[in-house]
């Protein structure tokens, strides 16, 4: 009874002492990270994550950012049509959809490259919209020319019927 509740018959004092050794011999084995292998590690990881939001952002920008830009040039009247040159001037293809003269939907549109609405325009193509209105053109008359887009986008372009 006198060895107490000690095992292996080791004294108190030596079993103490067994544990301590135990234990730093443990600390020493032990696989651990230094901060400094810790810190490049979080760097890393950091960097990857923000590279790969900025990738998902940028490709929701650049999908947002695809604008329809179309240029006119000044318009010529005849005693039967006007013709408009238009020019595409955007990174990416705009379709011209529908024509009003005079907030008129024009059916007969007709271009040197293309004859049938939708006109796909391509970047930094020009087309000479021939449009031709029931009744001809009326000297000193406002023609207000306005393109819709696929996008639903006007472009408007005004001017006076010079005389003929």
């Amino acid at each position: 009874m006198g060895k107490g509740v000690y095992h292996n018959h080791q004294s108190q004092k030596g079993g103490i002492k067994e544990k301590m050794n135990t234990i730093r011999k443990l600390k020493k084995n032990a696989k651990a990270l230094s901060p400094v292998v810790a810190s490049i590690i979080l760097i890393a990881v950091t960097v990857a994550v923000s590279i790969a939001v900025a990738a998902w952002m940028g490709a929701l920008v650049v999908g947002q950012m695809s604008t329809e830009q179309i240029n006119f040039g000044t318009p010529a009247f005849t005693a039967t049509d006007v013709t408009v040159m238009v020019k595409n001037g955007a990174t990416s293809p705009a379709v011209i959809q529908q024509v009003y003269l005079n907030g008129v939907d024009v059916t007969s549109v007709s271009t040197l490259n293309a004859v049938a609405l939708p006109l796909t325009m391509p970047d930094n193509t020009a087309y000479e919209l021939v449009i031709t209105p029931v009744g001809g053109i009326s000297v000193g008359y406002n023609y207000e020319v306005k393109l819709i887009t696929a996008k639903n986008n006007p472009f408007v372009i005004t001017a006076i019927a010079p005389q003929i």
